[in-house]
């Protein structure tokens, strides 16, 4: 990815013997404290801060500075700048062994961002069978061996998923059924179906539209079975999950109807 340089060309600064301290913005999201006092040589430092521009998707900065007197009182002094850490300190020293600096200095700043080649990911790899991968997920007819914990401490739909424990409550199985269905994953259906026909103690009538919803052929079918008296066909019938019961659901729960009767 291209990057536009940065190029900072300062204002003439004085230097003394005593401490100075300045906050420049050198560009936007890029801020630089300087700081300069004069003994034995001049001694120089500047505190980069690019922690905006880290947001911006950028790994680093580098280039270099030119530090010389406005006067021509000594030679340019370049420093090269290679911005790893957000906040990175950058030193420059003028050695003593010259008469005379004058009171002013410059300096010029040209930064390039820069951005980490990215990792080739093998995914081949990484959903191989091993020792941490515990489990295998069908997705798109493809086998992913995946770690069990991993997923269920990063994921609400995978701790409900292997939680055999969590599929008595509306909440838990509309959920995982609400993610299967958007992703396309019947073996997921397909167990919390087992688990619904098995374990489930949530009410037959919305059993009943889950099954119908989701296509769950079997749980379907049990649950029309369980509507054993003309009570519990009128009690379907008052529910708001018949009303939401496709025609071919409803036929067949008419023909249960007419065997009780």
């Amino acid at each position: 990815m291209n990057a536009k340089e940065i190029i900072y060309k300062s204002q003439p600064i004085s230097i003394s013997s005593q401490a100075r301290n300045s906050t420049l913005t050198i560009s936007k999201g890029l801020t630089c404290n300087f700081k300069s006092r004069k003994d034995s040589g001049v001694k120089f430092s500047w505190e980069f801060n690019w922690e905006e521009l880290k947001k911006t998707g950028i790994d680093g900065l580098s280039g270099e500075m030119t530090v010389y007197s406005p006067q021509g009182y000594f030679e340019p002094l370049p420093v090269a700048i290679d911005l790893k850490d957000t906040v990175q300190l950058v030193y420059a020293i003028l050695p003593p062994n010259y008469d005379y600096y004058g009171d002013w200095i410059n300096f010029d700043i040209s930064l390039i961002p820069y951005y980490l080649p990215i990792k080739d990911v093998s995914y081949e790899e990484m959903f191989s069978p091993s020792e941490k991968n515990d489990t295998i997920l069908l997705v798109e007819g493809k086998k992913m061996h995946v770690n069990r914990a991993f997923l269920s401490y990063h994921s609400d739909f995978f701790r409900g998923l292997f939680s055999s424990t969590s599929f008595d409550t509306n909440k838990t199985v509309d959920k995982l059924l609400e993610m299967a269905d958007r992703f396309g994953a019947p073996s997921v259906i397909g167990i919390v179906e087992y688990h619904l026909i098995n374990n489930s103690r949530i009410k037959n009538e919305r059993m009943m539209w889950m099954a119908d919803n989701y296509g769950m052929p079997e749980l379907l079918e049990k649950t029309i079975r369980e509507m054993s008296s003309i009570e519990k066909a009128k009690a379907l019938k008052a529910s708001p999950e018949y009303k939401k019961l496709s025609f071919e659901a409803k036929a067949k729960v008419l023909d249960r109807l007419m065997e009780l009767i």
